[in-house]
């Protein structure tokens, strides 16, 4: 197939991209475009600004212990002012952690411990099933008191949800309603959208980093990611030991065949 033709001069124009003193003319008269830049350097740029910014925040989500154990290969006085800032948020977290617990909720006291209170943050309730053979309200009747006494300074509450609603469908627990400022801020029916039945603290974070309780670079969700790396990281290596010494083994069989 012929090269296609340039109709005011007449020329063939082959790639119009390729670096040639042909095209640097055509470029010149305005017949083919300027040549797009490279890629490259831009590439090369975003690699390097990702390398500073996780040199930089390679102490994030550490606790003072963690900090501890880095004194020979780090800075002093970088690793002090982490250190200070570690103990800050523990000390203001401390402060903050004025509940700790779940909350067990009758009718009466909805309003007063749930609506009224969420004027002064978040009040998270989970309405749990009546029927002990509901799977996902057992696991999160659980995750609510871990997280409960995780973020103390979060009101965490609980009622079973046919006492709350007068004939609240079992099939819809269990249920979280989140108010703030006196309003349903958001409702979540089941726990299909969390994960199911394998549903963890993640999403709880996640869920409140949301609402704006946390945020995301609280130093409990930053260690809680960083502990399941880890543990992803480990099961890859067990898998590719595992993996290398079945290779072995097929291959010495082979040997034998």
């Amino acid at each position: 197939m012929a090269a296609p033709m340039d109709e005011r001069i007449n020329v063939p124009i082959d790639d119009p991209n390729a670096d040639t003193e042909w095209n640097d003319i055509l470029r010149k008269h305005g017949v083919i475009p300027e040549k797009p830049p490279s890629p490259s350097p831009l590439i090369e740029e975003a690699i390097i600004e990702g390398r500073r910014l996780a040199h930089e925040n390679r102490l994030e989500g550490k606790d003072i212990d963690e900090l501890d154990e880095l004194e020979d290969l780090e800075d002093e006085n970088f690793l002090e002012q982490y250190r200070q800032q570690r103990v800050q948020e523990l000390a203001s977290l401390t402060k903050k952690a004025v509940h700790g617990t779940v909350y067990p909720l009758s009718k009466p006291d909805y309003s007063r411990e749930v609506t009224d209170a969420s004027a002064n943050g978040p009040v998270l309730v989970n309405l749990t099933s009546g029927l002990g053979t509901n799977v996902e309200s057992r696991i999160l009747t659980e995750l609510w008191r871990q997280a409960a006494a995780e973020f103390g300074e979060i009101k965490f509450c609980q009622i079973r949800g046919d006492m709350a609603i007068e004939g609240y469908p079992d099939r819809n627990c269990p249920t979280i309603l989140i108010y703030n400022n006196g309003d349903i801020v958001k409702q979540v029916v089941t726990l299909m959208t969390m994960g199911g039945v394998r549903m963890g603290m993640s999403a709880i974070d996640n869920l409140l980093i949301e609402i704006g309780a946390i945020k995301d670079n609280d130093m409990r969700v930053t260690r809680r990611r960083r502990d399941a790396e880890d543990l992803e990281e480990e099961k890859r290596e067990k898998g590719g030991i595992r993996g290398s010494k079945k290779s072995a083994t097929v291959e010495d069989d082979d040997e034998w065949d």
